[in-house]
């Protein structure tokens, strides 16, 4: 096949996917919200189990919980599918969530008007937690001009879709993941513009960091941009309520304050490990409401849990 032909092939399933996925999103905006959300977790927690990633989840939870029965792995193993199905057909009508008051409850949004008023930009960071996009649409609603960041999609045209589906609830600065990305923050934070980034995935090359007594490879970006510009870091999570709806409540944290010492490695590797400390601490209040499907730690742990269940531990 000429390289023409295989570019030309590539862009007719690119476009085909972009199909399924706009019609998936059509389809999502057809019923209401919670109707759309049951069948989201219904559906995920069939189809979720016959994937790879299952098979990631399942050892990733062994990992952080090597005490946990197989029974008690399975309870979480279904009710993270669950909450998984839900977010990806809440996301298509998440613009609708956002504009209903009553499903959306900001606890501390106080502070979020602070930082909005205060004149100075803050380092945003969380993780895959629940509904995670609510976060962004918090952030922007308070009136905070703030960079999001995220991977671009593989497929163009449905990374297009993606961002338009932003759009909707009010995404506009967006810095893809990446050396363009990161100078797009940089200049953000420059003009006094806050940044917010997901800081719970393995990032090859990064800083070691316990994440449930295990050492992980955390992106330096948030405390190195903290540091760097001398601003706090503002830790933020979002939960579902009780009712199992698409009903939530987003959480604005106490901000953490890193300590310039002057040795800027060590300052860095000090602020990732406070991050992947409260990654770890809203994972462990609410474990389902978690992606467990990315592999989170090194490739050696995946290997040593696979030869022997239950001695993944090694915070060397």
């Amino acid at each position: 096949m000429t390289e023409s032909r295989a570019k030309m092939r590539q862009i007719i399933l690119w476009r085909i996917e972009a199909f399924a996925f706009d019609l998936a999103q059509f389809l999502c905006r057809l019923f209401p919200i919670d109707i759309v959300s049951k069948f989201g977790s219904w559906l995920c927690r069939r189809l979720g189990p016959l994937t790879s990633p299952h098979r990631v989840a399942s050892t990733n939870l062994k990992i952080a919980f090597p005490d946990a029965s197989q029974a008690e792995i399975d309870r979480l193993l279904d009710a993270q599918w669950g909450e998984f199905g839900r977010w990806a057909v809440e996301f298509p009508v998440l613009d609708r969530i956002v504009a209903d008051q009553g499903r959306v409850e900001v606890i501390g949004a106080a502070r979020l008007a602070e930082i909005r008023d205060g004149g100075k930009p803050v380092v945003f960071f969380s993780g895959h937690f629940s509904s995670f996009e609510l976060m962004s649409a918090a952030i922007l609603h308070a009136g905070i001009t703030c960079w999001m960041t995220g991977r671009a999609t593989n497929n163009p045209y449905v990374d297009a879709s993606i961002r338009k589906s932003r759009r909707r609830y009010g995404t506009r600065l967006f810095a893809p993941k990446g050396a363009r990305g990161t100078r797009d923050l940089l200049r953000g934070l420059g003009r006094g513009e806050s940044v917010a980034l997901m800081n719970d995935q393995k990032f090859n090359g990064g800083v070691a960091a316990p994440f449930f007594g295990v050492m992980a490879h955390t992106a330096p970006g948030p405390a190195s941009f903290a540091l760097r510009f001398g601003v706090p870091l503002q830790p933020m999570s979002v939960r579902r309520r009780a009712g199992g709806g698409a009903r939530y409540q987003v959480i604005v944290h106490e901000p953490m304050h890193l300590v310039d010492t002057g040795n800027r490695d060590a300052d860095v590797a000090a602020g990732v490990r406070r991050i992947n400390a409260f990654i770890e601490d809203r994972v462990r209040e609410r474990p389902h409401e978690w992606w467990w499907v990315h592999k989170r730690w090194p490739t050696e742990v995946y290997k040593k849990t696979a030869a022997h269940p239950g001695e993944s531990r090694d915070p060397s």
